[in-house]
């Protein structure tokens, strides 16, 4: 499913039961690139960790019946909707698992919790500041219910990542001073790229900026344990029309030799810097325009007492330098994140044998799943979100204001 629209209404590929006592019924908007992610930690989970509960992939949704259809053979789910409210209905649903474009994150995800669903969404939790504070309102309302509302930042999930979290709230690097975030791509780059829903505003709400911004923006607050206050910023969308999908696959529109052709409205790039609330500078940089970067999210931070550094190509890695150690011997070290002490690390493989990309949505369903069983508050919560929204609002609004410095506004 791709947007809020209208869709088709028909019967399900097999009735809605209530599911057995131990399992939680998962019901999952979207198919592609992040459904398929999702599929795989939602179907692997339960087999690696041991869980309170046992993840049950009752039913995909999608607008297009052939396509969730397969989708829905292709990933293991046991029924297919092409209406998300009937998904929501279904008694075989306890979580609703929303992997759409933005556009349509707050309808689905309030009408999920108002109906007493659990619901994880994946980032960014919306297109604007408005929406996602009405997503937090709808989530603060069904917590006194017992309903739980988790924002999917998966890279919080990167074992080392995580360690590096452990490391930073244990003092190990001191008072913090820099924290510096880029998350690099290149998907872009060649002006022949059709015009896809990630670069239309009404759709994605924003290009690189929410894209990839959103998580770097996340982690570094996340790590530091403190929130942005305020940033200055620049963006810039480089190929300001892009073929449309229709023109790429129909072939010419127009005349003999023309490709028809639509307008880009969000941006390619955007750079911008800030401060933490405790006086610390950070700096982001993300673009899906830089040639030869396939996915290069790239963190360091450092601190009084030392640094740390990681790479999400080389994610079972850390590297740490502790400033306290005589100069002589002192440098960055190479932490192999592999050990079973290491976060997530106790129900995989022997040390040396590293995990992957999938494994982060595997955690991720780990996490939730936990989360609901014991009633524990949601991590990454709903206003997590909301903040990373506001810090990506201010962003937009320094660079529309020739990067003058913006307040985040405050959690209330």
């Amino acid at each position: 499913m791709a947007r809020s629209q209208e869709t088709e209404a028909h019967a399900p590929a097999s009735p809605p039961q209530q599911q057995a006592p131990g399992t939680l019924g998962v019901g999952m908007v979207g198919y592609a690139f992040m459904g398929a992610a999702h599929s795989q930690g939602w179907r692997t989970a339960g087999h690696v960790f041991d869980l309170p509960l046992r993840p049950a992939l009752a039913a995909i949704c999608g607008r297009d019946r052939a396509a969730v259809d397969a989708a829905a053979a292709r990933h293991g789910w046991a029924a297919a909707e092409t209406d998300w409210r009937a998904l929501i209905a279904r008694d075989d649903v306890q979580l609703i698992d929303i992997c759409t474009p933005g556009d349509s994150h707050a309808e689905i995800a309030i009408a999920a919790l108002e109906a007493g669903k659990h619901v994880l969404c994946e980032k960014p939790l919306a297109n604007t500041v408005a929406e996602a504070e009405a997503m937090v309102r709808a989530a603060e309302a069904a917590a006194a219910r017992g309903g739980r509302a988790i924002v999917g930042f998966n890279y919080r999930k990167v074992p080392a990542i995580a360690y590096a979290r452990r490391l930073i709230a244990e003092g190990r690097l001191g008072p913090l001073r820099h924290v510096r975030a880029t998350y690099l791509q290149d998907w872009l780059v060649d002006p022949a790229s059709p015009l896809t829903w990630r670069l239309k505003r009404e759709h994605a709400g924003s290009g690189a900026l929410g894209d990839l911004g959103a998580h770097i923006v996340d982690l570094a607050q996340y790590l530091s344990g403190e929130l942005l206050t305020g940033v200055s910023a620049v963006s810039e969308t480089f190929v300001r029309e892009r073929p449309l999908l229709s023109g790429a696959s129909a072939g010419l529109s127009g005349g003999a030799g023309t490709v028809e052709r639509g307008e880009v409205t969000v941006d390619d790039a955007a750079i911008f810097t800030g401060r933490l609330a405790s006086g610390a500078l950070a700096s982001f940089e993300a673009t899906r325009m830089a040639a030869g970067r396939k996915n290069a999210l790239r963190l360091e931070i450092n601190g009084e007492l030392g640094s740390l550094a990681f790479d999400l190509e080389r994610l079972n890695e850390l590297s740490f330098h502790d400033h306290t150690e005589p100069a002589a011997t002192a440098g960055f070290r190479r932490i192999l994140v592999t050990e079973p002490d290491h976060p997530y690390l106790e129900a995989w493989w022997p040390p040396g044998h590293g995990l992957g990309y999938e494994h982060t949505f595997v955690h991720q369903a780990r996490d939730v799943v936990r989360t609901i069983a014991d009633g524990a508050p949601a991590v990454p919560s709903f206003a997590d979100g909301l903040q990373v929204q506001r810090v990506l609002a201010a962003v937009e609004e320094s660079a529309a204001k020739n990067s003058v410095h913006t307040p985040v506004p405050s959690p209330s």
